[in-house]
C-alpha cells in the first residue's frame, strides 16, 4: 500500500570533528533515525549497509576527504540515488559549484544557521518522500492496486539473483479467473472490475513473507512470485487459494465450471543456476494453467522443473 504520510527518515552525518556530529544529531534524532561517520571510509561502510534516506557530509576530512566519498557513493549502484548534503566550511562559489558538479544535492557553508539547516533538510525529505510515491504509483496496477507486471518483473529479476547466489528455490503461480468474459458479458464490466479487485485482496491474503508478490500480470491474469518456497509449501499456498475463494462463495451465474468465480492455477518450482531470468519458467507455469483449465478448471497443476532453470 502507498504511504501518504510523512515518515521517519534515516539520516547519515559525516564528519570528523565531535561537535559537528553532536550539534547536528541534537537537531534531527527526535524526527529520524540518525548514523554517525568519523570519516569516508566509514561514510561507505554505513551507507551501503544502511542505505539512508539522506547523508549530511563535511569536506575537510582526514584520508577520505568528502569529494572522495560523494565520488565512491556515485559510483556505487546501490548508493548513487541517495541525496547528499554537504555541511563545510569550504563555502566560496568556486567550492559550492565543484560541489554540486559531483552531483550533492545542497550545499551549505559552515558555520550554518539551524533553522536553515532544519529547512533544507526538511526540503530534501520532501522530494525523497514525492520521488517513492511516484516510484509506486509506477509500480502499482490502477485498478486492484496490487503491483502491475513491471514491478512484477523488476521483483523477478532481483529475486532470480538473490536465490542464485543462496541456491534457495522459486516458486511461481500463474492464475487466470475462469470464464471470465461470460461473466462480464452477463454482469458488466463494472462488476467484473469488482472482482478483479476481490481477487487480488484475496491472493494478497494468501502469500505470507515479506518477499512474496502478487502482481496483476494482464487482464484478468495473476502472477504469484514466492522465492525461497519449495514446491510442497507453493502447492499449500495454491490450495488454499482455491479453498478461500470457494468459501467467498462470489456468484458466477454464467460458469461453467461451478456456481461461483473460480480461479485456474498453474505452478513452477525451481533453483536458479543461470545468472540471467530465464523467461522458459514463467513459459512453464502458463502451460501449466491451461493445462488446468484443459482438466475442468478450478484447481492447481504444478509444471516439471524446467531443464533451462538448471
Amino acid at each position: 500500500m502507498i504511504n501518504l504520510q510523512p515518515q521517519t527518515f534515516t539520516l547519515l552525518i559525516v564528519d570528523d570533528e565531535k561537535q559537528n556530529r553532536l550539534l547536528l544529531t541534537e537537531l534531527f534524532r527526535d524526527e529520524h533515525k540518525i548514523i554517525l561517520a568519523k570519516h569516508g571510509e566509514q561514510a561507505i561502510k554505513l551507507a551501503n549497509e544502511h542505505l539512508p534516506d539522506l547523508i549530511l557530509l563535511d569536506v575537510l576530512m582526514p584520508g577520505m576527504d568528502g569529494l572522495a566519498t560523494i565520488r565512491e557513493l556515485k559510483r556505487n549502484d546501490a548508493t548513487r540515488n541517495i541525496p547528499v548534503m554537504f555541511i563545510t566550511g569550504l563555502n566560496s562559489p568556486d567550492d559550492e559549484e565543484q560541489g554540486l558538479n559531483l552531483g550533492a544535492a545542497d550545499y551549505i557553508g559552515k558555520p550554518f544557521h539551524t533553522a536553515v539547516v532544519r529547512a533544507r533538510v526538511r526540503n530534501q525529505l520532501q522530494i525523497v518522500h514525492q520521488r517513492r510515491l511516484l516510484e509506486q504509483l509506477a509500480s502499482l496496477d490502477g485498478l486492484t492496486g496490487i503491483p502491475n507486471r513491471r514491478h512484477f518483473d523488476q521483483a523477478f529479476e532481483r529475486e532470480w539473483a538473490r536465490c542464485q547466489r543462496s541456491g534457495h528455490p522459486i516458486s511461481l503461480i500463474m492464475a487466470d479467473v475462469d470464464h471470465f468474459k461470460n461473466y462480464n458479458d452477463t454482469l458488466g464490466h463494472a462488476a467484473g472490475d469488482r472482482v478483479l479487485q476481490d481477487i487480488a485482496t484475496l491472493l494478497s491474503t494468501c502469500i505470507q513473507r515479506p518477499a512474496d508478490v502478487v502482481a496483476r500480470y494482464g487482464g484478468e491474469e495473476f502472477v504469484i512470485l514466492l522465492p525461497e518456497t519449495p514446491a510442497a509449501e507453493a502447492q499449500q499456498i495454491a490450495q488454499r487459494i482455491l479453498e478461500r475463494l470457494s468459501t467467498k462463495n462470489t456468484p458466477h451465474p454464467q460458469s461453467a465450471t461451478a456456481p461461483h468465480i473460480t480461479l485456474s492455477l498453474g505452478g513452477v518450482s525451481f533453483t536458479p543456476c543461470r545468472n540471467e531470468p530465464d523467461s522458459a519458467v514463467l513459459e512453464q507455469a502458463d502451460a501449466a494453467l491451461y493445462q488446468a483449465k484443459a482438466q475442468g478448471r478450478n484447481r492447481w497443476v504444478w509444471a516439471d522443473v524446467p531443464s533451462t532453470s538448471s
